[in-house]
């Protein structure tokens, strides 16, 4: 394995996860709060569910995120 390789890959991967995720999240909580299903200051619970084909890593990450 080239450590290099492998760490630039994993950033790559990182860098997307949290992009992404970070705009999904966003998305839904405007959407709850423009639809009146959520409140400004609730705090809500995430979760991810992180798992790699061919490795037996399956961890679930989970953490609150206060809206106010």
């Amino acid at each position: 394995m080239d450590e290099d390789v492998f760490n630039i890959q994993l950033r790559r991967f990182l860098k997307k996860v949290g992009i992404q995720s970070q705009r999904e999240i966003e998305q839904a909580v405007r959407s709850g709060i423009a639809g009146g299903t959520l409140e400004d200051c609730t705090t809500l619970k995430a979760s991810v569910r992180l798992q790699v084909t061919g490795t037996d890593l399956d961890v679930v990450i989970e953490d609150e995120i206060k809206l106010a």
